[in-house]
């Protein structure tokens, strides 16, 4: 009877390391379930969009009683002299010049605008978004060439509970499709060949390690 006890007890302890061998490797082995980020991505000639939250001076040249910075409206729009509101949001400094310049082309006779984006915030669906078990979660506005190394350092790394390995990047971009990074490498190993390129609208999905 001890001996049939002691059989199931190595048994159950048998099966406990099994699961617990299983759930590490989980949380620390790379996804292979998904596609790997492609290491480089051409982007074309990447142009900014005004988002809510920018500040813009907006210049009328020989009107300097026009000119003046604004900040974009959470609604997206901005207000001037003799311009009630207007949309800003999603056009790039040029487009909204040109609609200043039809709105105060009633009042004033053939203005010339120059809009400057001072403060750079980005429309929501440009930005990149980290979540999960970054240092500091939070958003950031995309910036040319931008890599995953560069968000990395933004966010101030992994926390001690990351299995960066196992982290993932939801292209929105690119049809929402899902890809697999390799944090840990990246940032504790120093392995650059996880390096990648990110896309505007990227959001970098970082799960705890269940140990």
């Amino acid at each position: 009877m001890k001996k049939m006890s002691r059989k199931l007890v190595n048994i159950a302890l048998a099966k406990i390391l099994a699961l617990s061998a299983l759930a590490l490797s989980a949380g620390c082995a790379h996804r292979t379930d998904l596609p790997p980020a492609p290491e480089a991505v051409p982007i074309g000639n990447y142009t900014y969009k005004i988002g809510a939250g920018d500040a813009l001076n907006i210049i009328v040249w020989r009107n300097p009683e026009l000119s003046m910075v604004v900040p974009v409206r959470p609604d997206g729009k901005v207000a001037a002299p003799l311009v009630e509101e207007i949309l800003a949001q999603g056009k790039t400094s040029i487009e909204l010049a040109r609609d200043v310049e039809k709105e105060l082309g009633k009042y004033v006779r053939d203005p010339v605008v120059t809009v400057l984006v001072t403060a750079f915030i980005g429309p929501y669906s440009e930005q990149i978004r980290v979540v999960g078990e970054a240092a500091r979660p939070q958003f950031l506005n995309y910036k040319t060439k931008m890599t995953l190394l560069d968000v990395m350092i933004a966010v101030g790394g992994l926390t001690d509970f990351a299995a960066g390995n196992r982290a993932t990047i939801l292209r929105m971009g690119d049809g929402s499709k899902q890809y697999a990074v390799r944090l840990r490498d990246l940032v504790k190993r120093g392995d650059l060949s996880a390096n990648i390129d990110m896309l505007p609208g990227d959001i970098l999905v970082i799960p705890q390690s269940l140990f």
